[in-house]
């Protein structure tokens, strides 16, 4: 490759990677949510309502995403369960890895949700801690 085409793919690269970074910060800020780590943080050291109410909506948007993924998948192992063929198929068929999914995420949904009602609990300032 010569110097000039060199240039010309660096600044390509160079402005795609500038390109998906803002795109990220401006996702980020435009859904003002909170990220993993800093509810890892919160859930050790919060000891005020306000966090608590915070902890809790947070967890009820979880609730709510796992739970919309869990009525698409028992949605997909309804259909893959008109098509199963064969007993002696090989494991796991289409419709187990459906049934999986289904029971993965209605489990995730029931943890989000007794960990919002939990932190739900803990926003009233005479709550027991």
């Amino acid at each position: 490759m010569t110097h000039k085409g060199l240039v010309t793919l660096f600044l390509a690269i160079s402005v795609g990677c500038t390109q998906f970074g803002v795109a990220a910060t401006l996702t980020q800020e435009t859904t003002n949510q909170p990220t993993l780590s800093q509810i890892k943080e919160l859930q050790r050291t919060a000891h005020t309502p306000t966090q608590y109410q915070l902890l809790a909506g947070y967890y009820d948007r979880q609730q709510k995403k796992y739970s919309d993924l869990a009525s698409v998948e028992r949605e997909e192992w309804s259909r893959r369960s008109q098509n199963v063929t064969s007993i002696a198929a090989k494991y796991p068929r289409p419709v187990d890895s459906a049934r999986n999914l289904y029971q993965y995420y209605t489990s995730r949904a029931d943890d989000a949700s007794r960990l919002s009602s939990k932190y739900r609990q803990l926003t009233n300032p005479n709550a027991p801690k």
